[in-house]
């Protein structure tokens, strides 16, 4: 896996914790620095955390499952992109908290980085800098929550839907092409 599938794979995991730091700067009065920062941070810091979880977790079981990984990352990447894209679709309003305290932020950071601890299950299957690539998916992912929260308190939530369907759009796009490349369909 090369460095701009890293990137897209980063960008479309960024993609809810933007469309809940675009939910958390629409509940701020005034744009927060501190509070987006705080925010930025559990988000980078558990989607680069997660794929070294599942990295570990598809290392341990990978002798079970190398004939069938491209199988299993595309499986996974299409089902962690129709779920967003999916959710994009829901009128649902998230609840408006601008707590960014220890308790709300964990469990938001751990909900929008659960796609990510599956990607690092696929991680494991193929040749993969682990440490080029958690710090890839961490530092993009911090960027689009500080960049998530700003347009959150300037613009609302009318980006939120289309962020989300961007990501899940991105991960299902990656895992058809890993599928057809390891079919011997696709040559790139």
């Amino acid at each position: 896996m090369g460095i701009i599938e890293i990137v897209l794979i980063g960008l479309g995991l960024a993609m809810d914790a933007f469309a809940v730091s675009i939910c958390k700067g629409l509940s701020m009065k005034k744009m927060n620095w501190k509070s987006a920062i705080i925010i930025s941070l559990y988000f980078g810091i558990f989607q680069a955390f997660m794929p070294v979880v599942g990295y570990f977790l598809g290392s341990t079981f990978e002798s079970f499952v190398t004939n069938i990984d491209h199988w299993i990352a595309f499986v996974l990447l299409s089902l962690i992109g129709g779920n967003m894209i999916k959710e994009s679709f829901d009128s649902e309003d998230t609840k408006k908290n601008d707590k960014v305290d220890f308790k709300t932020m964990i469990v938001l950071a751990i909900a929008t980085s659960i796609d990510a601890l599956a990607i690092g299950i696929t991680f494991a299957f193929f040749e993969v800098n682990l440490l080029l690539s958690i710090s890839i998916i961490g530092i993009i992912t911090f960027l689009l929550s500080i960049i998530g929260v700003k347009i959150g308190n300037k613009f609302g939530d009318k980006y939120q839907n289309k962020a989300e369907f961007v990501g899940g759009l991105i991960l299902v796009l990656l895992g058809i092409k890993i599928l057809l490349e390891h079919l011997g369909i696709l040559v790139i």
